[in-house]
């Protein structure tokens, strides 16, 4: 995977800001000081936050001068001193996060982590531009930061200028880090449209188990659940017991046969012939006889 562009540029510009502001801490040319009475017309006094050089043109710098009126016991001068070296350390941390979020060496890069970095990095913008700001505006009160009386003229100095454009590399190079939020929070997003339906939500309403005896019931009302009689729990064993073995099959049905003959005495033994089918002695046997129908 390409490394984005807001990563690069923030890259690119993070460092430059730190060369730039750590040059404007350390050196010693955040105000100009020139036009003094009984001296050369080209001396020029360099004030910085830490040290004081005089220039000449016909002699090389020297750093180290005397402060005889207390120009780094000034307010903005202590607070310029104390915000510019934590902006510095907060800028290498910055920078730390920035190289493991990037990850130039590997495919995928760690969006969270480089947005972090911007955030730092802004963070440590803001941090160097207060003091340079600061400084810039009480630059000519000579009550704040102490100076000779006029003819002496005041001007701004190339390390006030290095900490403006230290400071707005910084917060562009910030702002352009921060913005590799935004994949990470697309992909959050896109995760938590994906995830499957968390459990049913839990009623509000508390239910609270009672221990105690349990109410005697009508055996209709005992012995029935779920729209069925159940067994009584004497009858469940028994009826819950399977038998063994399979079903025998049963003999098919057979005709009923009377072993009574029907037809015995319809006949009488000496019959003569000729005579009557119709008989009007009684029958010997004591089942009908056509006689009698």
């Amino acid at each position: 995977m390409r490394t984005p562009v807001v990563m690069t540029l923030g890259m690119v510009l993070a460092p430059c800001g730190l060369l730039l502001t750590l040059t404007s801490t350390l050196t010693p040319g955040w105000r100009l000081v020139k036009g003094f009475l009984d001296q050369p017309l080209d001396l020029v006094l360099y004030q910085g936050l830490w040290d004081m050089c005089r220039e000449q043109s016909s002699r090389e710098r020297q750093c180290g001068q005397r402060d005889d009126l207390g120009y780094f016991a000034a307010e903005p001068v202590r607070v310029a001193r104390g915000l510019t070296v934590t902006s510095l350390a907060v800028t290498g941390l910055g920078l730390l996060l920035a190289t493991l979020g990037v990850r130039c060496w590997r495919d995928e890069p760690h969006f969270a982590l480089a947005g972090l970095s911007g955030v730092v990095l802004f963070a440590a913008g803001l941090l160097s531009l207060i003091p340079v700001s600061w400084y810039n505006h009480f630059l000519a009160d000579r009550t704040v930061l102490p100076a000779q009386p006029s003819p002496v003229t005041v001007q701004v100095g190339y390390s006030l200028v290095l900490g403006y454009l230290g400071s707005c590399l910084l917060l562009l190079g910030g702002f352009s880090l921060a913005l590799s939020f935004a994949p990470w929070c697309a992909e959050r997003c896109d995760s938590c449209r994906k995830a499957p339906p968390s459990s049913a939500r839990r009623s509000s309403i508390s239910t609270v188990y009672i221990d105690g005896p349990e109410p005697a019931l009508t055996p209709a009302i005992k012995y029935y659940s779920e729209g069925q009689h159940r067994p009584r729990p004497d009858q469940l064993g028994a009826a819950s017991q399977r038998k063994a073995g399979f079903p025998m099959p049963r003999p098919p049905p057979r005709a009923y046969s009377n072993p009574v003959d029907v037809l015995d005495g319809e006949k009488a033994p000496n019959s003569e012939p000729g005579g009557s089918s119709r008989s009007t002695r009684p029958c010997g046997s004591a089942l009908p006889c056509d006689s009698d129908v």
